[in-house]
């Protein structure tokens, strides 16, 4: 074999080699953007249910499986820093078919890069909060807007030391959430979140960090998905016990400064970053107490149906 045979021989093999390797990039923007399209699937399967219930109960079934998948994988990728195109590739032709036999065909209009993306109403990541919604509204229901805070007191303790990724958690409202002068999340409404990453304190390094977001809340008595980001921790000590004489349905956001007492307020030694990361600033374990009150920024537009009452 000449020289340059054995050359191009060797560059082939390089190529061969490497190729597989870019096609496994996958970036945590492409898990986001798995993410998105199950909030758009099941805004198609809430569309559906009204002409075809059976249809979406099935739909929603396998949705909620496909989420947990989705879940799955940024945890991975989080964790191994790799995922191949092959897994990628699964989950989301899988959220795509849901989409399909939900009665869309946007699912299959939207290419980015090669990768399926949402639809305009979704666009990047946290364009919801800069733009309104443009979604149907079905009909009986309301939409609580991008953006909108919520005050919630913590039902299950936190310990960055104690707790692991994928852990569940729960919370519950702590007022009235009125939209078009209805009652569109009550008072007692049960929020349930996910550790999505949690850093315990070591000796060589003193912080410790947990990443929460919210992504389920169960409003009389039906479940509905979220996206919900904590941005703010307040001692559960300093909430006065009768809220209701704050005003049920008062603005939401405000509530809190009408009703903390003792001039007790954000929650000592506890940081609140971007996308829900929760870090300890005294250097010791990152702890988040039952009854911690947490406030919650929705970033993506919730459609509910709330009750006739």
């Amino acid at each position: 074999m000449s020289r340059i045979s054995r050359v191009a021989l060797a560059v082939l093999i390089t190529v061969g080699l490497s190729a597989p390797a870019l096609a496994q990039a996958v970036t945590q923007a492409d898990v986001q953007r798995l993410q998105d399209n199950t909030y758009l699937a099941e805004r198609d399967i809430t569309t559906l249910r009204s002409r075809d219930a059976s249809r979406a109960s099935q739909l929603q079934a396998e949705l909620d499986d496909l989420k947990d998948e989705v879940i799955y994988l940024k945890v991975k990728l989080r964790k191994d820093r790799t995922l191949t195109r092959t897994e990628f590739g699964d989950v989301r032709d899988r959220i795509e078919s849901v989409r399909s036999r939900a009665g869309t065909s946007s699912a299959s209009n939207d290419t980015e890069n090669g990768n399926r993306t949402p639809p305009s109403d979704s666009g990047r990541v946290g364009a919801s909060e800069s733009r309104p919604s443009t979604r149907a509204v079905p009909r009986g229901y309301v939409e609580v807007p991008a953006g909108t805070e919520l005050d919630a007191r913590l039902q299950t303790p936190l310990n960055s030391g104690t707790a692991q990724v994928e852990d569940r958690f729960e919370a519950t409202t702590l007022v009235d959430l009125m939209t078009d002068g209805r009652v569109a999340v009550p008072a007692g409404s049960v929020l349930r979140g996910v550790v999505s990453s949690v850093q315990p304190a070591t000796r060589t390094s003193r912080k410790a960090e947990m990443t929460v977001t919210f992504d389920q809340v169960t409003v009389n008595g039906r479940d509905y998905d979220l996206r919900g980001t904590v941005t703010q921790a307040l001692e559960g000590e300093g909430i006065k016990g009768d809220i209701g004489k704050a005003g049920a349905g008062a603005a939401i956001g405000g509530i809190l400064g009408a009703v903390l007492g003792g001039g007790k307020g954000a929650l000592l030694g506890v940081l609140i970053g971007g996308g829900g990361m929760v870090a300890a600033t005294e250097g010791k374990e990152l702890e988040l107490p039952q009854g911690t009150v947490l406030r919650v920024r929705l970033d993506s537009p919730l459609q509910v149906q709330p009750s006739a009452r």
